[in-house]
């Protein structure tokens, strides 16, 4: 579909948050935070599960590393600071110390670095894998049998994964648990602890997947027995694409060896010695080539306002977000994809849509003013702690003027209907 004129979008955003929301209130200035993020003066981002919105201090950051550029011509050593800062502020996020933490420039990219990093001539070389992981986490595991890995799979049943599911599967031959925090179709959040105890009861490790969650809710590896974890941080953590971190718990630095590596993995990366290869005594080891600088300017000033804002009020504030959405939803009739829970989802609430054509949905939103992400058969509407109740409201009204229009189309919508993919109130 093509855009639509922008005036016509705000006017659409203005109606919408006019509609009448239950009063609730967030445990932070959220005034102050919406003040600083310009997309809201258009658009209503119910995306943050994709990608967050820019803020004064991400859009700063950006502009302080293209002003060291332009000033400096070349500024390694600043940009190493700032690369090294930002490791400080995912590890102050987590729990962790800087040196447990490496720089990546995806999750993909840091998986395929944790799996060449084993060694695999023992009788542990099976990793486990839930259904939900992301697409590129179950094709590095596959790409991976060719450096000997087995992979075994956690089913994903009625759009969850039991924690039944994985006793089966871990055993003597697992050396690793691969399991994503939250399923990213639906944000259906696993019990990470419980999942560590039963990995470590058989003698394998956890690595964990918080892409999905970071930055939603309290991650703290150390009181989850985690002994990995990756994520990046263009979702909830508000920054940009071509960055991750990956965590590696202290005592298991020493294990890893990865295939894929590169000068930032050495020593001392500026001895320049080619016929050498020493590993770096923290996990810097799975640091590869140059850094993604810019990335980490920004990526660092997304990271500092969750730590500020707060782990814990923005999962107090986006839960209040979802109950709002799952109820809301019911009532207009919409079908759920996954948990109702609140106790064991993200922000992430995902609905059915009509016939199926989720992308669809996705631009028609887009036209009414509201940001939303497509994934297979549904539609997710992911609020963040800037979001408020009149922006959920104004969401769900949108999108049932989107599956309203699709049901007077008919054809392919009748069809969703009679699958049950759209109920009527």
């Amino acid at each position: 579909m093509g855009g639509s004129d922008s005036s016509t979008v705000d006017a659409h955003v203005t109606a919408s948050r006019a509609a009448s929301a239950p009063a609730a209130t967030p445990p932070f200035d959220i005034a102050a935070w919406r003040a600083r993020i310009p997309l809201l003066q258009s658009r209503i981002p119910m995306n943050a599960c994709s990608q967050g919105p820019q803020l004064d201090v991400t859009r700063a950051a950006a502009d302080e590393y293209l002003d060291s550029w332009n000033r400096a011509g070349m500024d390694w050593e600043a940009w190493m600071a700032e690369t090294y800062r930002a490791k400080e502020e995912f590890a102050r996020l987590i729990n962790a110390s800087p040196d447990e933490i490496a720089v990546s420039s995806s999750v993909s990219e840091a998986t395929a670095s944790l799996a060449s990093s084993f060694d695999l001539t023992g009788a542990r070389r099976r990793v486990v894998v839930t259904e939900a992981e992301f697409p590129s986490l179950g094709q590095v595991w596959l790409a991976s049998r060719k450096l000997g890995w087995e992979v075994d799979w956690v089913p994903v049943r009625d759009q969850i994964i039991y924690p039944e599911d994985y006793e089966p599967v871990i055993d003597e031959r697992t050396l690793l648990v691969s399991a994503t925090h939250a399923y990213y179709q639906n944000g259906y959040k696993q019990d990470l602890a419980a999942v560590a105890e039963r990995a470590h009861a058989r003698g394998a490790l956890i690595y964990v997947d918080a892409y999905q969650s970071m930055g939603t809710c309290p991650i703290d590896v150390k009181a989850l027995d985690v002994d990995l974890l990756a994520t990046g941080n263009l979702k909830y953590l508000l920054g940009v694409p071509g960055i991750a971190f990956i965590y590696v718990r202290a005592d298991l630095v020493e294990r890893l060896r990865p295939v894929n590596t590169g000068w930032f993995g050495r020593v001392d990366p500026f001895s320049f010695e080619v016929k050498g290869l020493d590993w770096a005594p923290t996990a810097a080891r799975l640091d590869a080539g140059t850094p993604p600088v810019v990335n980490a300017y920004i990526s660092r000033a997304g990271m500092a306002v969750i730590n500020e804002v707060g782990p814990v009020n923005i999962e107090a504030w986006t839960t209040e977000l979802s109950r709002y959405l799952i109820e809301g939803g019911t009532r207009r009739g919409f079908k759920l994809h996954g948990t109702d829970d609140l106790a064991r989802k993200t922000p992430s609430t995902a609905f059915f849509c009509p016939g199926g054509d989720s992308h669809r949905v996705e631009e028609s939103l887009n036209e009414r003013g509201v940001v939303a992400s497509a994934r297979g058969p549904v539609i997710r509407l992911a609020p963040h702690f800037y979001n408020t109740l009149e922006d959920c409201e104004a969401a769900l009204n949108a999108l049932q003027a989107v599956f309203e229009e699709d049901l007077h189309d008919g054809g392919s919508a009748a069809a969703g209907v009679a699958a049950g993919h759209v109920e009527k109130a």
